[in-house]
């Protein structure tokens, strides 16, 4: 299956297969949940996305993914809620909590890469995060949205308390490494790269086997 970056950000993807545990899933990880199940024959998980642009409106996160589980718990021995917190300020958790669904740990997807203790130890408050989704996208979810396409001298408003831009990388992909280097620049931070492949959500998803119920 190929996935358009830009079709996830407007309509994400719907359910694929026949398994018997649903991943419920944000746009912005579709490549990667994809890879992990091809990568490790986990036929026994179906993925459905929301779109990746939810993260600009994080308030409408929790509701969607509620009518999502709604709309699909009847075909499905078990649903697993691939969002971290993800700016809904506990909100999710406690949907999650009242809908007897279990998400997976962590304030956001660039602590669960990187693994949510080793995030945890580093506390930088300083730096600005991206993935190889985010790479890519840069421009639909950062530049444009935050008018910087526009009006450029709001760099400062935005980052100026920033001093680094740090890619966690899932894939080793040059091309994307000089792509994230160059969105650095334009943001007038360092740059620094972090291999961090999928860090803790592989071990999720591995967790869910095939007879979870």
């Amino acid at each position: 299956m190929t996935l358009d970056d830009q079709s996830l950000t407007q309509s994400g993807l719907a359910a694929t297969g026949k398994g018997s545990v649903l991943l419920l899933a944000c746009g912005a990880l579709a490549h990667e949940i994809l890879a992990l199940k091809r990568a490790n024959n986990w036929t026994h998980l179906d993925l459905q996305c929301l779109p990746a642009i939810l993260h600009n409106h994080p308030e409408q996160i929790t509701p969607r993914v509620e009518q999502a589980i709604e709309k699909h718990r009847k075909d499905y021995e078990t649903i697993f809620v691939v969002y971290a917190d993800c700016g809904t300020g506990g909100h999710l958790q406690a949907a999650c909590d009242r809908l007897g669904v279990r998400m997976i740990e962590g304030p956001h997807c660039y602590s669960f890469f990187e693994g949510n203790a080793a995030f945890a130890e580093r506390n930088e408050i300083t730096a600005f995060y991206l993935t190889d989704f985010l790479v890519k996208q840069f421009d639909a979810f950062v530049w444009r949205p935050l008018g910087l396409d526009r009006h450029p001298e709001l760099r400062n408003m935005y980052f100026g308390n920033y001093t680094k831009l740090v890619y966690q990388s899932q894939t080793d992909d040059p091309a994307l490494t000089d792509l994230a280097r160059s969105h650095a620049d334009r943001l007038g931070l360092a740059f620094e790269h972090r291999r961090t492949g999928y860090g803790d959500l592989e071990k999720a998803l591995a967790r869910l086997g095939p007879s979870l119920g």
